[in-house]
């Protein structure tokens, strides 16, 4: 697949891979797990991966996960809401988060 013309926008949607022993078992199912802005649509997370990555993304589902109230030295405070999508590749696709954006 021919890369797309890569947008700087692209860097605004896609932050960090999410990497966890769940998100390690899904790859296995060509499906890589990311941090993404929280306005970020799903077709706009599909054109990005597609975009710095130059792979096939056939499906998009994302999460929004609550930050939970913590205490620190007995004062509570709330960790940020955090987006996730969960990218499926297309059938021989693969994404090596290990190696960054090229």
């Amino acid at each position: 697949m021919a890369k797309q013309q890569v947008d700087i926008r692209h860097y605004d949607v896609i932050l960090a891979p999410h990497i966890t022993e769940k998100s390690t078992l899904l790859s296995e199912n060509n499906a890589v797990v990311f941090k993404v802005a929280g306005d970020a649509s799903k077709p706009q997370i599909k054109e990005a991966v597609e975009a710095l990555f130059g792979v096939k993304v056939t499906g998009v589902n994302t999460i929004v996960v609550k930050g939970k109230t913590k205490r620190w030295k007995g004062r509570p405070y709330k960790r940020s809401d955090v987006k996730k999508a969960i990218v499926t590749l297309g059938e021989g696709q693969s994404i090596d988060i290990t190696e960054g954006v090229s």
